[in-house]
């Protein structure tokens, strides 16, 4: 099969197109023919190095695939050959402390489709076949790929982690990323009101288009100070944060007493630092999430499809184009979701 992958660790121009071994599906498993892939932070982490791919290089890319079923292996129940499907991303082990408590996202060795196994920058992909679940024809490929990351994320750090509730006040770092514009809407739905932030001017109509109700430039505006103004001095309930860095001890300092701040990723570098003093004399509450469960993405696909979610994607690059979607997203230029297609 053809392929977009990478030899060793860098920047985009790194990544190679060309042909790379077949994935053939063992006991359990199935091969997936790639419809569409979506890019994603944990991509760029994976290609410079920061996140090293557990089973080596030469590596494939991609967490969010949806395509149709090209072959199923042993055991694989309940799938049939050229079904479309979405890909659940999480893969657990079903058999430790955590995963038998039902919490299967911090299994002791939990990982991602497309980090620590190939992934979606390919013609096919094999995955579990317990994680794969249909996708509703009103929904196109290149939408359902924008969907079993960044929204999933987004909906269970809202949702099941913050409990968001009718007339609560958000914020939202980085509109114009997957996250971030899953999260706005997902706030939206639930009856909060959505201050958020972008790094240049020409997002803030889409953050406003997808509900937000303030939109601060963190470059040209504090944001801090803006979301005390925007609440009268009281400050936000809810931070949603997955840059890192000065962003995260700062989205700390926007929070009200009992406010909840929920850290999805560190983008921007791995480290944090914390005042204290903000932390237990306001009662804040500090909460980590890396994914939702498979049966919140399949919440998700029926708002979608009944069109109370929107994924929103920024451009669509074909598969021998990987180079130039990684630094497009690289430069920060996206407005939503960036997708690879065959």
């Amino acid at each position: 099969m053809k392929a977009a992958f990478f030899k060793e660790h860098g920047g985009s121009d790194k990544i190679l197109y060309g042909d790379y071994r077949d994935p053939v599906p063992e006991a359990g498993e199935v091969t997936v023919r790639v419809r569409a892939c979506a890019l994603n932070q944990v991509d760029m982490l994976l290609l410079d190095g920061r996140f090293p791919p557990p089973e080596g290089l030469p590596h494939v890319n991609g967490c969010e695939v949806t395509g149709t079923i090209e072959a199923l292996g042993a055991g694989a129940k309940g799938l049939a050959i050229g079904q479309r499907v979405v890909i659940f991303p999480g893969l657990s082990c079903s058999s430790c402390e955590y995963c038998l408590r039902g919490e299967r996202t911090v299994c002791v060795r939990y990982g991602y489709l497309g980090a620590h196994k190939d992934g979606g920058y390919a013609e096919l992909v094999k995955a579990p076949a317990a994680n794969i679940l249909p996708l509703p024809e009103s929904i196109a490929f290149e939408a359902g790929a924008a969907l079993p990351m960044a929204m999933l994320t987004a909906w269970h750090a809202l949702v099941h982690q913050a409990r968001v509730r009718p007339g609560q006040t958000v914020l939202v770092q980085a509109a114009g990323s997957g996250v971030g514009s899953a999260a706005i809407q997902i706030a939206r739905l639930a009856g909060a009101r959505v201050l958020t932030t972008v790094g240049s001017d020409d997002k803030i109509e889409l953050a406003r288009a997808l509900g937000a109700e303030r939109v601060v430039n963190y470059r040209t505006q504090d944001f801090v100070e803006e979301a005390k103004r925007w609440t009268e001095k009281r400050g936000v309930d809810i931070v949603i944060e997955h840059i890192g860095g000065d962003t995260f001890e700062r989205s700390t300092h926007a929070l009200t007493r009992l406010g909840t701040l929920v850290s999805i990723g560190s983008h921007d570098t791995h480290w944090g630092r914390l005042d204290l003093r903000h932390v237990y004399s306001k009662n804040l509450r500090i909460l980590g999430t890396n994914l939702g469960s498979i049966l919140e993405l399949r919440t998700i696909l029926d708002h979608v499809a009944d069109g109370r979610l929107r994924p929103v994607i920024d451009r669509v690059f074909r598969l021998p184009e990987a180079r130039a979607a990684v630094q497009h997203v690289l430069d920060r230029k996206n407005k939503g979701k960036v997708l690879l297609v065959p």
